[in-house]
């Protein structure tokens, strides 16, 4: 093939090992650009000549491979235009495909009774399944080409994911001369071999060789579980580097004093602390008092009460003259955080104010869209130390804003935090140390994500509740089918109101005009659009939401709207009238919001949360919001109203919440409805690339069994000196985060 080269390696260019076609057809199907990126495009199955593939498992939309047996060939010519129109039918023995072609296949191999591979896009018409001029590709006759013989001639044939204009032989031919042309000799094994040997994995060379071209049916097993270890070293290996230099940090011993603020706070609580929290608290006052920094995951259920933990390590900093800030996603969430804070501490928050405490401190708010004054104000409190305690949102990474002493970095929902903005933050400590870091989540990690994603952090658990936290019981509201539930479900909220309670309405857009980012206003929402299968209706919005209710079946409440397309002022104060209550003049009855209300917003009077077309939200997103209601002692409902049909993935998700209120057993159905990139996305893990063959559900014991190999590793050679392979691989496959990270180290 022109404009190939031998004795490539596995990062040289793509075009110089498939030619500038195909490389371009590969970039722009799959985005890879180098040998190592083609190779690890592994098969989605094996076919043997002798085993035709079941036509029952295809789906419409699917871009299928199979290997089939023509049984029937009918040319007619086409009603409404000229020409003739060929359809092929090809069977497995039990089901039967259409191949619909606008012009004749001609050629010798086309023939009843001839076996072939046929890719295309499935769909269907008039109920049967068909793909519409499909590629053939034709093993019986002996006409075969050159290449396709040489591509074929092995008994094992691995189908891989294809594209419309990329088959899957196309894709194998270009794999099996990339193969040919690496110089395997002289690309070293990122696998040490003392690793390889432990754990009975096959050289590098022999993996690749085995899942691309078999010999045998169990060497495609042998062959990924060596390219997973390879992956899930690299990411375990970053992930010990970054343990390690943390542990050569300096870091401000940080003591609570025994009569300072803590003890204050402790004293003033209106409940007792849980078991857990106690426990947790404990472990972070004693690595406050370190030297070094303390880098903990504190994780928990909805309303586990992490906040209070966080305070409490906040004011220990404080009582040891330090700074804390708190860095939160959403202005919401930073509002509504400074605002309990503020209530939870009371005369402790009134430095310098009548009626402050003799042990008091300053809670300083700062956001991207405070006015000009009160910013200005909020950037002295925090650079005088003056502010004990920050909360803000990404406003507090910009460079204008400094510290007096930044002694607590805490992130809430560090699942919308990168490393980067993490770290951003961490570095306004004084020069020469870092600050203590505490990152904290309400949504329930598997282990698995826990030491791939936050590896590099330990980790604590909450699972017990506070006392007076209510069970939510959780229903699917069938919109479609049974349109009579989505009255009741109004006639519901009426009742409660009536009551005196109040009530959420979650939309996944903010109007009807244009779906984008900012539109839908919740990042899962956006990713999980393309998952939603339920039928094609326009998505609820809060805007027409709000109309419908309160021109229809809730006349006469009190509705308000919260989005993120609205000021902070009109968020603040749609908050403000909510949290106030049906009792207060200007109170609110129904809140019609979109996902701005996830996380760490508080409203004790909050019974009931109606989430409409639910299947838009993915599994975790759908746990924190109905982890809104029942936190003042009422039992909670939550109703997820949905058009997706029963059977469907969307609607199995669905019923999977409303079967169980365990957040750590919904993570894991969370984690098998997602594309794990979404997991491991540059949003979550500050890293620009995805996993590629790893799979956090099903290799466990790969992930655990690396990540013990890599500390081993990294004890012994920090600086990776003997293993560059290996440290290659890392930057390789984790990105320029990695990168960073090891030239830091």
């Amino acid at each position: 093939m022109a404009g190939v080269t031998e004795g490539l390696k596995l990062s040289s260019s793509l075009r110089d090992a498939v030619g500038g076609r195909t490389a371009t057809a590969l970039e722009k199907a799959f985005g890879y650009e180098v040998v190592h990126d083609l190779l690890l495009h592994l098969p989605r199955r094996y076919s043997r000549r002798g085993e035709l593939t079941d036509l029952r498992s295809l789906r419409d939309g699917d871009h299928a491979t199979v290997l089939a047996r023509i049984c029937a060939i009918n040319t007619r010519p086409m009603r409404n235009r000229r020409g003739t129109l060929t359809e092929v039918v090809v069977t497995d023995g039990a089901a039967k495909l259409s191949l619909t072609f606008f012009r004749r296949p001609f050629g010798a191999k086309i023939k009843t009774g001839a076996v072939g591979l046929f890719a295309g896009k499935v769909s269907y018409f008039r109920g049967k399944p068909q793909l519409t001029h499909p590629e053939c590709h034709m093993f019986d006759g002996d006409e075969l080409d050159v290449d396709a013989a040489s591509s074929y001639a092995n008994e094992i044939i691995p189908v891989y994911p294809a594209t419309g204009s990329l088959s899957s032989w196309a894709i194998s031919k270009a794999i099996r001369l990339a193969l040919d042309l690496v110089d395997w000799d002289a690309a070293p094994d990122p696998l040490p071999a003392d690793v390889r040997q432990r754990h009975d994995l096959l050289p590098m060379a022999d993996a690749y060789r085995a899942v691309h071209r078999p010999e045998a049916m169990t060497d495609p097993a042998l062959g990924q579980a060596r390219i997973r270890w390879e992956e899930a070293l690299a990411l375990q290996t970053v992930l010990s580097v970054r343990r390690e230099m943390y542990r050569e940090q300096s870091a401000v011993s940080r003591t609570a004093v025994p009569d300072g603020l803590l003890a204050s706070l402790d004293e003033r609580l209106p409940f007792d602390l849980t078991q857990g929290q106690r426990q947790v608290s404990e472990v972070i006052m004693y690595e406050l008092s370190d030297e070094h920094p303390m880098h903990r995951l504190l994780q928990g259920e909805v309303g586990s009460g992490k906040t209070v933990v966080a305070l409490r390590a906040m004011l220990a900093v404080v009582d040891a003259g330090g700074q804390a800030a708190l860095l939160a996603p959403t202005e919401v969430l930073a509002t509504q955080h400074a605002r309990s804070i503020r209530a939870l501490l009371g005369p402790l928050a009134d430095h310098g104010l009548l009626g402050g405490s003799e042990h008091s401190t300053t809670v300083t708010l700062l956001t991207g869209s405070q006015s000009t004054s009160v910013r200005r104000q909020a950037l002295l409190e925090i650079a005088s130390g003056q502010a004990g305690i920050v909360i803000g949102t990404h406003a507090l990474l910009e460079d204008k804003v400094t510290f007096a002493d930044l002694g607590l970095v805490v992130i809430d929902e560090q699942h919308r935090f990168g490393v980067e903005q993490r770290a951003a933050l961490a570095a306004k400590a004084e020069a020469g140390t870092r600050p203590h870091v505490l990152v904290m989540t309400a949504t329930p990690i598997p282990r698995t994500v826990a030491i791939t994603v936050f590896g590099d952090l330990d980790v604590s658990v909450l699972t017990e509740l506070p006392a007076g936290r209510a069970p939510i019981t959780t229903h699917v509201v069938p919109a479609i089918e049974k349109p009579g539930y989505l009255e009741r479900t109004w006639q519901r909220v009426r009742e409660e109101v009536e009551k005196g309670r109040q009530v959420y309405v979650v939309c996944p857009r903010i109007s009807s005009a244009g779906q984008t980012a900012v539109d839908l206003d919740g990042l899962e929402s956006v990713l999980d659009l393309a998952n939603a299968d339920g039928p094609a209706t326009p998505m609820a919005n809060v805007e027409d939401v709000m109309e419908e209710l309160a021109g229809g079946q809730l006349a006469g409440l009190r509705i308000g709207a919260l989005h993120g397309r609205m000021s902070a002022e009109d968020k603040d104060a749609a908050m403000r009238r909510f949290a106030a209550g049906p009792m207060a003049g200007d109170g609110l009855d129904v809140l019609v919001s979109t996902t701005v209300i996830e996380v760490g917003v508080d409203i004790p009077n909050a019974s009931v949360m109606v989430v409409m077309d639910a299947d838009r939200f993915g599994v975790s997103q759908l746990h924190q919001l109905r982890g809104r209601v029942g936190r003042g002692g009422l039992p909670g409902l939550c109703l997820l109203v949905t058009n997706a049909q029963a059977g469907s993935p969307a609607r199995e998700r669905l019923d999977a919440v409303a079967a169980t209120t365990d957040g750590f057993e919904l993570s894991k159905v969370d984690l098998m409805a997602r594309r794990e990139g979404d997991v491991l996305g540059s949003d979550q893990s500050g890293r620009s690339n995805s996993l590629r063959v790893l799979s956090l559900l099903r290799d466990e014991k790969i992930i655990i069994a690396a990540r013990d190999e890599a500390e081993r590793i990294v004890a012994a050679d920090p600086l990776l000196a003997d293993h560059p392979a290996l440290a290659t691989m890392a930057t390789t496959i984790t990105g320029p985060d990695a990168a960073e990270w090891l030239d830091r180290s």
